[in-house]
């Protein structure tokens, strides 16, 4: 694995961060979101990644190989299949004919931590990125 390949590779994985990142915001935003265009409350997306080569053991085998091991790729943005938490608000315009408002299952606790989670993972990518260009320069200045 060449330097390139290493930059490629945790460029790739900014991009999935980021992408991770941005549906995280999007769940939070909308967590007292009770009407949608689709009709009922929103629902919490997630992402589901896969290594650009298949499968993530194919991927370690060709890098142990010497080969390139992949990226990572989002493979499909899924939503949330849990029902609707339901609150007692008769005086809600969304409540239905017994005062429930259906609300979205999203968990703030729970999207706060995802949130650190793909934070530091975008950090980590980051770094890697840094050393690969140092390395770069540092080689740059051996021809010297």
């Amino acid at each position: 694995m060449d330097l390139y390949d290493a930059m490629r590779t945790s460029a790739s994985g900014l991009s999935a961060q980021r992408l991770r990142i941005n549906l995280i915001s999007a769940n939070l935003a909308n967590v007292h979101t009770t009407r949608t265009p689709e009709g009922g409350p929103y629902r919490r997306k997630e992402v589901v990644f896969q290594a650009a080569g298949g499968a993530f053991g194919d991927a370690l085998r060709r890098a142990a190989a010497g080969g390139h091991p992949g990226e990572v790729r989002p493979l499909k943005i899924v939503e949330d299949v849990r029902p609707p938490v339901l609150k007692y608000d008769p005086g809600h315009p969304d409540a239905d004919e017994n005062g429930y408002v259906a609300l979205p299952h999203v968990n703030v606790m729970e999207e706060m931590v995802n949130l650190m989670s793909a934070t530091r993972s975008y950090e980590a990518n980051l770094n890697a990125v840094r050393a690969a260009r140092d390395m770069a320069l540092k080689a740059l200045e051996i021809g010297k």
